[in-house]
């Protein structure tokens, strides 16, 4: 250590602000000061912690001595042929009373990867040196001894580098700049770009731009790009080029930047990944997307019917909105394509009586007709999907029905059960029905029933959303049809007829269309691994009406090496949880499924209003019986249908059967200032703040994620500290029965779970506990002096699979290779 400069070490990583689990918003930030003066002993900084009232311990962590706050980062980087030429910029200031003496030190996303490294600060080139994994453990091992703090054993196992001493005056800023390359790691046939952002959660305050710009240049064509851990915006100028950015400001993101991308030739480009970690059943990620096409006339020809609602309650902004909703599909349909508008309330009336070509003169007559829509009378939710469905002839090509509605059926047919059956009767053609469920005013569950027996999805706008932005979002993704009635077969080496199908669990599960510039995100389980072959097929466009098949390789793994692509496994987890809560709403209580959800929910830490009681420092993760007894108790609220707690509930289980991350409570975000006040039981909060449920874009929410489209699509969760809304608090009358989903419990998982990693651990009284610990193992874990040189053996292991997973600071009991350790 003695060529560590003597007053301090910055750890940075150059994206920054994982979200600590402990900490409100406003008070994280980015990097790590280390005080390794012989003379003083000083644990890594933490973020202010605001404790609810109800937490009986609070631990106030240290203040320390020397803190800085990042002020503004970027990171741009061009990835071609698998190597990444990375820059990252930087600048933070000396928020505390006294000059600070630092290096910077920056862990590598995996060791070896990195080289042509330079540091800039504010302009002026230091001297960097890369330390391998060796040096770096040995590092990182006199750091934690000495402080008496277990956090840099994050990044244990992997390589960093560091710089020079340089000086850092009280209330000043400084600029770094950091150039490497970078060798992407290639798996399965995509290429892995990783960015390190973990060591955001030791610093004093957040981060206040966060920029991610991120070019991808191929000499073959580019077909799917995704990011598992964040919400990205994908740009295609042509097949060989993709321009790739994400921006934040004072948020936190929850796990280091991840991006895959794969290359190929071909009308449709598919990627499966799997991941197998014990026994069990495997896991696989299927990304599929169309080629690029630039030739309008190229695109297939479609059906559309808008149908709007009328009714009195639409009158005033929503008429308005609804009216500009229909007006923008109108003008983005293509020549050839055939259209319909209707208009209901008490009565139906449609445009013209059968289906029109599209043309100029067509769409300005339906433009007028649109203008001649007025709210008012009862609404008929039957007669109008009788009357949009009538028309419908042609199956050859996708049929599209744009269902936007504000209210209850009070006129002809009112019956729940009676409108469904019906629906499926009217369409004879597998017409897709996309239901857009207006303002709380309306049954629900009728509308995901809509959707989900006729093959398409629901939306809900709430009162404060624009219905036009929300409806042209989805338009603007299913507008061009390329592959309908997909179908996905496997054929796995090996495989027998009686070992059954080759993969299960398939999510989603409705029939799946591919359409133009996006990309289809298939989840799944598989039991026998091996080899094997996909195979995709459905109906291409008008091409004489053929249906085409496509075939590619896939391998699905025996066993995972590490846990690098566990992020599979959670983005199942998340789908399977949506897909339960549907079964449930739909088709009534099920003591199985109940008891699937409690299991996933513990396991994964996805905290549902139906699950959260998990977070609850003094439940059992083992109190089997009570845990299944209390979800279904809290499930009972179900049978609300209308309102906004009936609308926020479908919108939570739809949010997560469409999740296109592995959304999970290491998203929980604790609110901003008004939340702290309301979780003292101060003023209320000015906005809703607090929802156990997904927070939509503006442009909307869906299951398909691809090129120029993920922003909108995008679905990101919220578990936050409590509001005056309290979206799941409160008792909800359901069934007759008075049933209490506590908003309190949104602040409790803020402090009592973590997510790290693969793992999930709950505050247990004064310890944390893995979920996959065992209750006898918890009884009795074998027993770890920290700081010893077992413990720093053991953090070794499998390097940093193991050492993140020991950074508490607390008591904590982790489950390693079937043995429960404790220190």
């Amino acid at each position: 250590m003695s060529r560590i400069p003597a007053r301090g070490v910055i750890v940075v990583s150059a994206l920054l602000l994982l979200l600590s689990i402990f900490a409100p918003r406003a008070a994280l930030g980015q990097g790590v000061l280390i005080n390794i003066n012989p003379s003083e002993q000083v644990i890594l900084p933490r973020p202010i912690i605001i404790y609810p009232p109800y937490h009986p311990h609070p631990i106030p962590m240290p203040i320390p001595e020397s803190t800085y706050k990042i002020k503004e980062l970027e990171v741009n980087a061009k990835i071609s042929e698998q190597i990444a030429k990375v820059q990252v910029s930087q600048s933070f200031v000396n928020t505390g009373s006294r000059p600070m003496e630092v290096c910077f030190v920056f862990p590598l996303p995996y060791d070896g990867a990195v080289d042509q490294l330079t540091l800039l600060i504010d302009g002026k080139e230091h001297a960097a040196k890369l330390l391998p994994a060796t040096e770096a453990r040995h590092m990182y091992e006199e750091i934690v001894r000495k402080n008496r703090d277990p956090a840099l054993l994050e990044w244990m196992g992997n390589g960093l580098f560091k710089t020079s001493v340089f000086p850092v005056p009280a209330g000043a800023e400084r600029k770094v700049t950091l150039r490497y390359s970078q060798l992407c790691r290639k798996s399965d046939g995509a290429t892995d770009f990783l960015f390190p952002l973990s060591t955001a959660k030791y610093t004093s305050h957040p981060v206040e731009s966060v920029k991610f710009n991120i070019a991808i240049d191929s000499q073959v064509d580019i077909k799917n790009v995704n990011s598992p851990s964040h919400s990205i915006e994908i740009k295609r100028p042509d097949d060989k080029h993709a321009m790739i950015s994400y921006s934040a400001s004072n948020t936190v993101p929850t796990s280091d930047f991840r991006l895959l991308y794969d290359v190929g030739k071909g009308q449709v480009g598919a990627t499966v990944l799997s991941y197998k970690h014990d026994d069990e059943d495997g896991f696989f990620l299927l990304l599929a997307s169309p080629e690029i096409k630039s030739d309008e006339s190229d695109r297939p020809k479609k059906t559309v019917v808008f149908v709007v609602d009328r009714s009195g309650s639409m009158s005033g902004e929503k008429m308005e909105q609804a009216k500009g909703a229909a007006k923008f599909v109108l003008n983005n349909l293509h020549e050839g394509d055939l259209f319909n508008v209707i208009a209901f309330d008490s009565e139906v009336e449609s445009w013209k009586p059968e289906l029109q070509k599209y043309n100029d003169e067509t769409r300005k007559a339906a433009l007028g007709f649109i203008e001649g829509i007025y709210a008012g009378g009862s609404t008929n939710i039957d007669g109008a999907l009788a009357a949009a469905m009538k028309p419908l002839k042609d199956n050859s090509r996708p049929n599209i029905v744009l269902f936007l509605t504000d209210g209850l059926p009070t006129v002809g047919e009112q019956n729940e059960s009676k409108i469904i059956a019906n629906s499926k009767e009217y369409n004879k053609l597998r017409a897709r029905i996309f239901t857009f469920g207006v303002g709380y005013d309306l049954n629900s569950r009728l509308l995901d029933k809509l959707a989900g027996e006729n093959y398409g999805q629901s939306e809900y706008v709430r009162p404060n959303e624009n219905i036009e932005s929300r409806v042209s979002a989805l338009y603007k993704r299913i507008s061009a049809p390329v592959l309908s009635d997909l179908t996905i077969k496997w054929d796995v080496e090996g495989l027998k007829s009686e070992d059954g199908s080759a993969v299960s669990r398939v999510y989603p599960k409705e029939s799946r269309d591919l359409f133009a510039g996006e990309q289809l995100v298939i989840v799944g389980r598989y039991k026998k691994p091996g080899d094997a072959k996909v195979v995709i097929s459905g109906h291409v466009g008008d091409k004489d009406k053929k249906d085409m098949k496509f075939d590619f390789p896939a391998k699905l793994v025996d066993k995972s090496d590490d846990q690098g692509k566990s992020f599979i496994e959670k983005l199942w987890a998340v789908r399977r949880v949506g897909e339960i809560l549907d079964q449930l709403d739909l088709k009534g209580k099920n003591e199985e499924l109940v008891k699937e959800l409690v299991t996933l929910a513990t396991k994964h830490g996805i905290l549902t209003p139906y699950t959260s009681f998990m977070a609850d420092e003094n439940s059992s993760t083992h109190d089997v019986t009570y845990n299944y007894r209390e979800a279904g108790r809290r499930l009972e609220s179900l049978a609300e249908t209308d309102g906004e707690i009936g609308v926020e509930q479908r919108a939570f289980k739809g949010g997560l059967r469409k999740a296109n991350q592995a959304l999970a409570s290491d998203r929980i975000y604790a609110a901003d200032a008004e939340a702290k006040d309301e979780a003292a039981g101060n003023k209320p909060a000015a906005a809703p703040v607090a929802r156990f449920g997904f927070e939509k874009s503006d442009a909307g929410s869906g299951g398909l994620a691809g090129p120029g489209s993920l922003p909108s699509s995008s679905v990101r969760a919220k578990l936050t500290l409590g509001s005056a809304s309290s979206r799941f608090g409160g008792q909800v009358a359901a069934n007759g029965k008075s049933v209490n989903l506590e908003p309190s419990e949104a602040a409790k998982a803020v402090t009592n779970v973590r997510v790290i990693g693969s793992k999930t651990f709950y505050r247990r009284g004064d310890k944390w506990v893995d979920s996959a610990v065992t209750e006898a193992q918890e009884k009795q874990p074998i027993k770890i002096e920290r700081y010893s040189k077992d413990y720093f053996d053991l953090a070794a292991k499998k390097s940093s699979e193991v050492a993140k997973y020991m950074t508490f600071d607390e008591p904590v009991i982790v489950a390693i290779d079937g043995k429960a350790y404790t220190f």
